[in-house]
């Protein structure tokens, strides 16, 4: 049997205080070559300092870090910027005003001769689409415009890893999700290994392949988008990611919990046993609206989304639920509809 493929990036117990503020506390991860990384959680919680570790922007105060097999920092070594091989887009572009598109691109390709160099820029102005402007200043482009040519000149040297920094912070909604579309089709297309670093779910889920939650310093869960929403490792990463409600439950089986709406089949936590009272995450994707049901529930609020309502819904006993329902389906608040359970993935936590 052949040895596994090593990670591409690898960190191993990374720490790092200001003074006597840790920010960053005993962080492990590993990201596969060509794979998308995220690290999203609030403002303050350490990922940006995380990701200036990873660029040598800052010293960690212990740990390793690892890139393609080479110690990057750790047991007295700490490799320069300018000699990782990780390529880095800054929040605000950071483009030469004076340089040209298709200069500013190749900025970091002097070592390559003339005619590769032009090839390069070329090739990346086409990946970009935006070849016929390549003789423009950056004053000259849109914002959605110039951040494809922030991601296009970090690509343009094929670093071993390319950090992104909340790079869709000052752009409209429309535009973030167009161009996080756009950037995931990019670094893929260049088999790039990157890291990027938010605070807006959407667009992790739009381009990240695995999600670190970053919470207080440390990581509260490393998983793919998927597994985040519908298998959460604790109550912090179930309230952070999506939207849902937390419904009181008690476990009648180590496979079967008891709610408000009957019994459905799910896991107790490790540290329950039958009898015991749980919380049950429900999402509004698990609540779906249905006229013939016997069970209903009062409306008390709701969102237009366009193609569907987000209903707050009570139940009798006073509990709170959210629920999605096609937005042909335009009930009154106070309005009383028929709703029913419809849940694959179970989730409960402990009450105490």
């Amino acid at each position: 049997m052949s040895n596994p493929t090593p990670p591409c990036l690898q960190l191993q117990a990374v720490s790092h205080a200001y003074g006597e503020r840790q920010i960053v506390d005993n962080i492990s991860f590993s990201l596969a070559s060509g794979q998308i990384g995220c690290l999203l959680g609030p403002s303050g919680c350490g990922k940006t300092t995380l990701l200036r570790c990873l660029a040598g922007f800052e010293t960690p105060g212990s740990g390793s870090i690892r890139l393609n097999g080479s110690e990057l920092f750790g047991a007295g070594l700490n490799v320069p910027p300018q000699q990782r091989g990780i390529g880095m887009v800054f929040q605000d572009y950071a483009l030469f005003p004076h340089l040209t598109i298709a200069d500013n691109i190749g900025f970091g390709l002097q070592r390559l001769d003339k005619a590769a160099r032009r090839q390069r820029v070329n090739d990346l102005l086409q990946l970009i689409g935006l070849e016929a402007l390549a003789s423009r200043y950056p004053h000259q482009l849109s914002g959605g415009q110039q951040q494809r040519v922030a991601l296009a000149r970090a690509l343009a040297p094929k670093p071993t890893l390319l950090l992104m920094d909340e790079p869709f912070s000052n752009l409209d909604v429309d535009l973030r999700k167009r161009l996080g579309e756009d950037i995931r089709r990019l670094l893929k297309h260049e088999g790039m290994t990157a890291i990027l670093v938010t605070h807006d779910q959407d667009e992790a889920f739009a381009i990240a392949d695995e999600i670190g939650i970053v919470h207080q310093g440390h990581i509260a869960q490393w998983a793919t988008p998927y597994q985040l929403y519908h298998e959460p490792a604790n109550r912090f990463v179930a309230d952070f990611i999506g939207e849902g409600t937390l419904i009181p439950g008690k476990v009648l089986a180590p496979d079967s919990i008891e709610i408000e709406l009957g019994v459905v089949p799910g896991h107790m936590p490790a540290d329950c046993c039958s009898g015991c009272t749980v919380d049950v995450l429900i999402r509004p994707d698990d609540i779906q609206h249905d006229d013939a049901s016997p069970v209903s529930a009062r409306v008390l609020s709701k969102t237009f989304r366009g193609a569907e309502f987000l209903y707050r819904l009570q139940l009798a006993s006073g509990t709170e639920l959210l629920s999605l329902v096609p937005s042909h389906h335009d009930h009154a608040i106070g309005e009383a509809i028929g709703i029913r359970l419809q849940i694959e993935h179970v989730i409960a936590f402990d009450r105490k």
